[in-house]
């Protein structure tokens, strides 16, 4: 019915945040038929906000009802028609700050900035001018037409953008460095407000570099050029997101993109995957966009997707199959063996619960899946499914169904089977065998998968076995199409192993087996013809954390009586990581309150003395972290403080300003004596304005002052105490740090009674991140009685949020049963 959408867009920005943005805006579309009753268009604003609105040149009365700016069906027509208004935009999307604005509109929050068809099929061209102060800059989709310099303010006018949706629209403005490089002919335009010198001088080469080999990745892997007009970005302090994928004019969080001369390598990866993944949303999700934000998922899955392609390149040192296996598996898991668990397609009957889309499986389990799609179609078949699928589409919108009809096209492989159990259903197989040996030999291997619910369901996939023998290691290909796979014919009679390990491709998902004689393989010395490969080490790492979790076949002590020992041993960063993420996670979720203070000492002794003999300082790095996260003793405490007061890290750590604030933060939150002078001289360390007010911000919650911190808490029922999301998550761990939650355990009620207002009054992530932030440390029955009474006295609960709950309180309920 509507086509042909251009909106003309004028706002007036002051310095002072606290002022009203006004706007003014010609809409031009056309109608294809007349329409039998009003034209809707979104509007989400207070009832005075629109002050004029004139419709193909005829004053017409405001009529805002229900978040619609109402038109009247007789003063439109078929063919072009033009809608003019003047009007007060809303602050929820403008994310004002001192010094600086950007708009973030994503799912449907164009409509409360101003009047528009919020909805990602009716793209539309984007004419923008910006009335800023004079000392300010501004960046938008489209190049900039001119800038038109006052005394007082500077008007930026753009040129036309390319057709977008409206939750891709964005402009942002303020006091911004700017640095602009030719990058295979093409210019970038980079916008930031990083005043460490150093970090600017080690990030903003890497930057451009990472950006222009993610463009010509994907530019060969498509078969198609950039589409838009403009390649910029811009560095967002405490941006919501990691980043957002604005086409010309893509977000970033700045503390993602500037790193020192001390960033580990998980950093450096974690820079390259952002600007890949945000590089990758100009051809899955500008040039081609879903129709309907239930398909949300499937911008994501390819911007991950193609992130880890293009880390082939931009990380030339990385190894891709375990950085898929470390980026993604254990974080797909946390959301899959929850009662939570969600299929990755979902439906959405109103766009205003599109945030609740989000989350890990979206990020995480869905290129896990079209890996194994990728793995069973071929990769060239792949490819040539995804070029006509962009060749197609490109410049319009498409659903999951049609990618399917795209694909279907190079495989014989029933994509319609597939996908009801990979896209459309929830949770994981669990994978259990038999090993059938006689006289030394195997005679059969039989393995079976079985929901973990219970459910008959089969997951097709293809994984490895890895047979461990006492003088060598041979892999066994598994297509486990069936519930019951036996292994006569591939294993061919071999001898019976020592040990066998599932998954150790790390290209299978699903809850695998772990036999504990497989501990002292893995924390071994690394060596030797049956060492196994960092690859192996970390799918035996993450299957024995699942498995853990069931509490079954491996117990709690036995665990932290494994961690030091592999801890000691593993010479692999990424591989150290999930060893120190699972000790910090055994430590502060599982190990029961009582407990700590006996297993700290060993963990410490464990993090510090494996630190002064490491080679490396990247994993020095690592450790020194994990060190202060769990030291409780009198002399860890101690040594801590002395780092921070004399910034004398251990030869070989490199500690940032973030890092001593964090040291700062950490003894606050121990107690330690004469802590607020510690918070005050940290604060007067801290030079850049951004950073300074966020620490500013943070200060109640680190206070030792119950009340203080009551005051601040019941403070954040309220939106406009939440709009700082970066900040509200921070001092959220504070409050619910593990050493104070039999204090906080009070303010849970209130963080599940505020979840509503929160999902309708906050960005897409913030939902599940306050729950996870508040719920992730708890341990007892009262904490766990608390949520199933809420679930159980709200029986109609928003299905999705209920999931999120779930998702978010698993840990409590398995704290109690591990502690056993």
């Amino acid at each position: 019915m509507v086509k042909d959408i251009r909106y003309d867009l004028i706002f007036q920005v002051s310095a002072d945040k606290e002022k009203p943005v006004s706007g003014n805006e010609t809409l031009h579309f056309t109608l294809t038929s007349q329409p039998a009753s009003a034209l809707a268009l979104d509007f989400k604003a207070s009832p005075d906000a629109v002050q004029l609105l004139r419709v193909n040149g005829e004053v017409k009365p405001v009529r805002l009802e229900n978040e619609h700016l109402l038109i009247p069906a007789a003063s439109l027509h078929v063919g072009s028609n033009t809608i003019e208004a003047a009007f007060i935009a809303g602050n929820s999307a403008l994310n004002r700050n001192s010094g600086f604005l950007y708009t973030l509109l994503v799912p449907d929050k164009a409509r409360t900035l101003f009047p528009c068809f919020d909805q990602p099929d009716l793209k539309a061209v984007y004419q923008l001018t910006l009335d800023v102060p004079a000392d300010w800059t501004a960046i938008s989709n489209a190049p900039l037409a001119d800038q038109v310099p006052g005394e007082a303010s500077s008007r930026f006018r753009f040129k036309p953008s390319d057709r977008l949706s409206t939750y891709l629209f964005s402009f942002a403005a303020g006091e911004f460095s700017s640095v602009t490089r030719n990058v295979d002919g093409r210019p970038m335009r980079f916008l930031y407000r990083e005043t460490d010198s150093t970090k600017i001088r080690l990030s903003i080469d890497s930057i451009f570099r990472i950006e222009g080999q993610a463009l010509r990745f994907l530019q060969d892997y498509t078969g198609i050029e950039y589409p838009f007009q403009k390649f910029d970005f811009v560095a967002i302090p405490d941006f919501q997101f990691g980043g957002m994928e604005h086409a010309g004019a893509i977000q970033y969080k700045a503390s993602s993109l500037f790193l020192d001369s001390g960033a580990t390598r998980e950093q450096r990866i974690g820079r390259s995957n952002l600007l890949s993944h945000e590089t990758a949303h100009m051809w899955f999700g500008d040039l081609v966009t879903m129709s309907w934000f239930n398909d949300v998922w499937m911008k994501e899955v390819f911007a991950n997707f193609m992130a880890d392609k293009v880390s082939s390149v931009t990380l030339p040192d990385g190894n891709y199959d375990l950085k898929f296996l470390t980026d993604h598996y254990s974080a797909a898991y946390s959301i899959d063996r929850t009662a939570g668990a969600h299929p990755i397609r979902q439906q959405l009957d109103n766009l205003n619960e599109a945030g609740s889309l989000y989350g890990n499986i979206i990020y995480h389990k869905a290129p896990i899946v079209m890996r194994q799609l990728e793995r069973v179609m071929g990769a060239d078949a792949f490819r040539a499914g995804l070029r006509d699928y962009l060749k197609a589409y490109a410049g319009g919108n498409a659903s999951w169904p049609d990618l399917i009809r795209m694909l279907q096209r190079h495989t014989r492989l029933d994509l319609k089977a597939w996908n009801a159990v990979w896209v459309n259903g929830a949770g994981r197989p669990r994978i259990s065998y038999t090993l059938d040996t006689a006289k030394g030999r195997i005679r059969d291997l039989v393995l079976r998968q079985a929901g973990e619910d219970g459910s008959a369901r089969v997951w097709p996939q293809v994984f490895e076995l890895a047979l461990v023998y006492r003088d060598r290691i041979e892999k066994v290909t598994v297509n486990m199409k069936q519930r019951e796979v036996h292994l006569t014919a591939e294993l061919g009679q071999r001898a019976a192993p020592d040990y066998i390990l599932f998954n150790s491709d790390g290209a299978g998902y699903g809850l695998f087996p772990f036999d504990t004689r497989g501990l002292r393989w893995l924390a071994g010395e690394k060596s030797g013809p049956t060492a196994p490969t960092p690859l192996m080490r970390a799918a035996a790492y993450i299957n024995m954390y699942e498995i853990l979790l069931t509490g079954h076949e491996i117990s709690l002590q036995q665990f932290l009586r494994f961690e030091p020992m592999a801890i000691a041993h593993e010479p692999e960063e990424l591989d150290l990581n999930i060893l120190l993420d699972q000790m910090n996670s055994i430590f502060w979720r599982f190990t029961p309150a009582a407990a700590r203070d006996s297993v700290a000492p060993w963990l410490e002794e464990t993090c510090w003395s494996v630190l002064q003999n490491a080679s490396s300082d990247n994993i020095k790095k690592l450790l020194f972290r994990a060190y202060a996260n769990i030291a409780l003793s009198r002399e860890g405490q101690q040594r801590l403080y002395d780092i921070w007061k004399h910034q004398q890290p251990p030869p070989g750590v490199k500690l940032s300003e973030d890092d001593y604030t964090s040291l700062a933060a950490g003894l606050a939150l121990r107690d330690y004596p004469g802590y607020p002078a510690i918070l005050e001289e940290q604060g007067s360390r801290i030079r850049n304005g951004d950073r300074k007010l966020r620490w500013r911000y943070l200060q109640p919650a680190l206070s030792n002052d119950t009340a203080v911190r009551d005051r601040f808490f019941y403070s954040l029922k309220a939106d406009t105490a939440r709009r700082k999301e970066a900040w509200v998550l921070s001092a959220l761990g504070y409050l619910h740090h593990p050493l104070r939650v039999a204090y906080s355990e009070k303010y849970l009620g209130a963080t599940l009674d505020w979840l509503e207002d929160i999902q309708r009054t906050s960005d897409v992530f913030f939902p599940q991140s306050w729950l996870q932030t508040s719920f992730s440390y708890y341990q007892t029955p009262t904490a766990a009685a608390l949520v199933r009474h809420f679930l159980q006295t709200h029986p109609g609960y928003n299905p999705k949020l209920k999931a999120k709950i779930l998702q978010a309180t698993d840990n409590l309920y398995r704290a109690a049963r591990l502690a056993r």
